[in-house]
């Protein structure tokens, strides 16, 4: 997939930079969310895995529209060079212009970090439901970890081997045997668009149920009242029994 480039301004660069700490908050608090499960069980949080969800929700829907609209501009016209939107296309300017100046690597960048965005969601919902095992949330959100895994990685090694020189290399190009062309934008966008709506429905199933036994989630993560044990019968207050009886 290539990408024409204009010189970045300055508000595509600081939109670039801004979803990239995006991202990198949104791990950040998955990380610090991880840590602190393995210690006490806290309200918080249920809160803050709550807020790692809707966050990577909002920005699933801007990741999936813009393969929504490649393939639109693709059905309009199959034979010419995969489309972004002008906002898409501002932001992989801008993170072109800040790393490298190469406009190809700024496209794959934006891709690479709305991935991560969406795959954070994701671990959200398996952080939530960590005490909740049997919850059909966790399921869901499990499989869409997984999923959504593979596809970053797909999409880690695409932003490498371009930074490397070389053509991009990835399940959506055939691993660089695709020569430039329609075939290879073809395959390229239908590939994203269905490992995306795949990914998205999942996420979607996985809050359905989420929001359905959410009070038990929550109740998962109320802290533990230790339950008082019962006082140990002695031999004494044994022959105490007997002589009341």
């Amino acid at each position: 997939m290539q990408h024409s480039h204009a010189s970045a301004t300055t508000l595509e660069m600081l939109g670039a930079a801004g979803l990239f700490l995006w991202a990198v908050s949104m791990w950040a608090a998955v990380a610090v969310l991880v840590y602190a499960a393995h210690r006490v069980v806290r309200p918080w949080l249920y809160h803050g895995s709550a807020c790692v969800i809707v966050v990577g929700m909002f920005g699933q829907i801007g990741h999936v529209q813009e393969h929504f609209a490649q393939v639109g501009y693709w059905a309009a016209n199959p034979n010419e060079r995969a489309w972004m939107t002008p906002w898409g296309t501002g932001l992989a300017d801008g993170f072109g212009a800040l790393v490298s100046g190469s406009p190809t690597l700024g496209m794959e960048i934006l891709h690479l970090v709305g991935n991560f965005i969406f795959l954070a969601g994701l671990v959200g919902v398996v952080l939530i439901t960590r005490e909740a095992v049997h919850s059909k949330a966790r399921k869901w959100g499990r499989m869409g970890a997984v999923m959504q895994g593979i596809h970053g990685l797909e999409h880690l090694a695409l932003t490498v081997s371009v930074a490397a020189g070389s053509p991009a290399i990835g399940i959506s190009t055939l691993f660089g045997l695709l020569e430039p062309g329609p075939g290879l934008w073809t395959y390229r966008i239908w590939w994203h668009l269905i490992a995306n709506v795949v990914g998205t429905v999942i996420f979607v199933v996985a809050c359905h149920h989420l929001w359905k036994e959410r009070r038990g989630v929550a109740a998962s993560f109320s802290p533990r009242v230790p339950q008082p044990r019962a006082p140990e019968r002695t031999a004494e207050s044994a022959a105490v029994t007997v002589a009341k009886d």
